[in-house]
């Protein structure tokens, strides 16, 4: 599911899940945890297979989780994976070709930087559910983008494509080869690079906002899961 290549100073990180549209599943976040923070390199390159950057979390697993009433456990599993990719030695770079649904773009969300090439599309979809992103995506986004476009996205679910999503800095370049930003990103020095990150990533934690989080999902999954009995 997730595939690993070392590449001199980029290590490429792949969800390789095609058929899904590369979709998180407990099992697919574990392993992408552990692929980035892994990592030797200075600089991360995390992409998805398939013409998708990733759907966001695996239906099936949403499904599971309000079945087993389990969805704090679930919420936690990818808040968990999402700040430790946030926290990384490495500087990770979300190379962003295709759609990035709901979890995708909390993922995109947790990297250092976001590349885009003119294929990709972003949307925070949950909300048509009856859901939301609730993997640290209430504070995030609004931190990357600013409160005004924050709240546009999410209560709307609408999709931007990644010239829309250049102009409110959810991504910071829109190019044809993402990879190429990675790589001109580990041509710097990479003691410079991992305290650049350190400096620029400092702020005060956030478990309250996610504790809410978690609460608030649940709540709404399990709403969801009476609708569909």
């Amino acid at each position: 599911m997730i595939r690993v290549e070392d590449r001199d100073d980029v290590r490429v990180v792949t969800i390789d899940r095609p058929e899904k549209r590369n979709a998180l599943a407990p099992e697919t976040l574990e392993d992408l945890r552990a692929a980035v923070t892994g990592a030797e390199t200075p600089v991360v390159h995390l992409t998805g297979a398939g013409g998708a950057f990733s759907a966001g979390a695996d239906f099936d697993s949403v499904t599971a989780a309000a079945a087993a009433d389990d969805a704090e456990a679930f919420v936690r599993r990818g808040q968990e994976t999402m700040t430790a990719i946030e926290d990384a030695e490495s500087v990770v770079v979300a190379g962003v070709d295709g759609p990035a649904r709901g979890g995708g773009v909390e993922l995109a969300l947790a990297c250092d930087v976001r590349v885009a090439t003119p294929d990709a599309t972003f949307a925070e979809t949950g909300v048509r559910l009856g859901l939301f992103g609730a993997w640290g995506g209430t504070h995030r986004l609004p931190a990357v983008v600013g409160l005004g476009d924050a709240m546009d996205l999410s209560l709307s679910g609408r999709t931007l494509d990644a010239a829309a999503a250049h102009r409110i800095g959810l991504v910071q370049r829109v190019v044809d080869d993402p990879l190429a930003v990675s790589e001109e990103l580990a041509g710097n020095d990479a003691a410079a690079l991992r305290v650049l990150k350190r400096r620029l990533r400092a702020h005060d934690r956030v478990e309250a906002q996610e504790r809410a989080e978690r609460e608030a999902f649940a709540d709404l999954l399990a709403a969801y899961a009476e609708r569909q009995e």
